[in-house]
């Protein structure tokens, strides 16, 4: 058994669903299970419709609401023209929407959005996509049928990011999901979206979806798992940023969780997670080009010095000096149960004897952080930066690799240096602007051409 994760996309249009549903066809025997996310742009569009309701712009609101119906409808007649099915599905379409328009009136009411409405309203777009993958799967001969979602995926009550149950999860996917795969169906599953043991719809966070992919895999023990985007695999750089940036054919797990973590947009940072508790491969696929062999991430991939190189702008670093530091004992935790207490994520850290200098990607909870902190030490932050990590299990078998990387950057003002833990990756701490150029001449350096 396989669990097939097609993006937004993958999905994004008529021609696109209907190539899925031949990428589906051609793994039949391996008895697929499908996740799908919404179709490209629609969760955002979702999140905009909550936004013009809440700040008294219910006209946009509603306008969007019906401008998201009819692409919806239009998908549908192309993939499944006006059959008994078809006009079923409409039906359902539309109900959704009538749901998501009544949510839009009642925030606007309120003019205030909870994060639970935030839930319901943006988890229209999976739910959506469910129905149109299925009615197309159907129409193209295939045994497809909805799962809903709500079912199978058992979080926390946590809005808007959710925490997933494993061992709920695992119960239920065999109760809800088994049944269809023994007779020989194909269900269909919404990425990204969940439901608390009390049937209260959830979200995983942006980038959920993947996720949901390997949540479901490794409840089912499944033999790979398969994230179809529009890409050829991973690569050893963003092409944006590096055009020349290669396709990675292999990557070990570690390698590509630290890659996702540090901006790699091919993979949600969490995904790695489930899928490497129980050893089932991964594989990054383009769902436009089905016969490319993309990217396989497991345990045993090879051993390389520097695999990839990978970058994020909008990071401050916070910095903190204080002579009690100086021996004592419990500094640091305090330091970090600030961080804890505003729900922010602490990436890169360095400390000296009196000083202790971090990174973190997200400032709307900052100034809170600073204020609490102030009351411990010294506190200044710098704003504007970014981070260029450089990823490879090797990375520290050889100095010369770590020589080469920062004789590369020349010039390049660097705010901080850290070699992880495990020394799997050299992260680097520049200015913003400074990002794309020692992507660029990192790259330049670790993957020379004709290597």
């Amino acid at each position: 058994m396989i669990v097939m994760k097609f993006g937004g996309t993958s999905v994004g249009n008529a021609v696109a669903i209907q190539r899925t549903a031949e990428i589906v066809r051609s793994r039949r025997e391996r008895a697929p299970v499908v996740v799908v996310s919404a179709m490209s742009g629609v969760t955002n569009a979702l999140f905009d419709v909550a936004s013009d309701a809440v700040d008294g712009r219910l006209v946009a609101a509603l306008a969007s609401v019906e401008t998201l119906r009819q692409r919806h409808r239009d998908a549908l007649s192309a993939l499944a023209g006006t059959a008994g099915d078809a006009t079923e599905v409409a039906g359902e379409i539309d109900a959704l929407f009538g749901e998501v328009a009544a949510l839009a009136r009642a925030l606007s009411v309120l003019g205030h959005a909870t994060p639970r409405a935030i839930d319901a309203i943006v988890s229209a777009g999976e739910r959506l996509s469910v129905r149109l993958v299925v009615a197309a799967y159907q129409a193209a001969g295939l045994a497809a049928v909805a799962v809903d979602a709500r079912q199978v995926v058992i979080t926390t009550d946590e809005h808007n990011r959710a925490t997933p149950l494993p061992d709920e999860i695992e119960t239920a996917a065999a109760a809800v999901i088994q049944p269809y795969l023994r007779v020989g169906a194909i269900p269909v599953i919404a990425g990204f979206i969940g439901a608390t043991t009390g049937g209260v719809t959830t979200t995983l966070g942006r980038g959920g979806s993947d996720y949901s992919a390997s949540l479901i895999g490794a409840a089912l023990h499944a033999d790979a798992i398969e994230i179809w985007t529009d890409v050829d695999g991973m690569l050893t750089a963003d092409p944006r940023v590096v055009p020349d940036a290669r396709c990675i054919e292999q990557i070990r797990f570690d390698e590509a969780s630290e890659l996702a973590s540090f901006g790699a947009k091919v993979l949600h940072p969490s995904t790695i997670a489930p899928a490497v508790r129980l050893g089932i491969p991964v594989y990054v696929l383009n769902s436009a080009r089905p016969g490319g062999g993309g990217t396989r991430i497991t345990t045993d991939a090879p051993r390389r010095a520097v695999t990839a190189i990978a970058g994020r702008r909008g990071t401050s670093v916070v910095k903190l000096r204080s002579s009690r530091m100086l021996l004592a004992h419990g500094f640091l935790r305090a330091i970090f149960d600030v961080f804890e207490r505003h729900r922010t994520s602490v990436d890169v850290i360095a400390t000296s004897e009196v000083e202790v200098s971090l990174t973190v990607d997200h400032d709307d909870r900052l100034d809170a952080v600073l204020a609490d902190l102030a009351t411990l030490a010294d506190v200044s932050v710098e704003r504007g930066l970014g981070i260029v990590a450089i990823v490879g299990a090797g990375l520290s078998d050889d100095t010369r690799t770590i020589a080469t990387a920062l004789t590369a950057l020349g010039e390049i003002r660097i705010h901080m240096l850290s070699l992880s833990s495990t020394a799997i990756n050299l992260t680097v701490i520049v200015d913003e602007a400074q990002v794309p150029v020692a992507m660029r001449r990192l790259h330049a350096a670790c993957f020379p051409e004709g290597s």
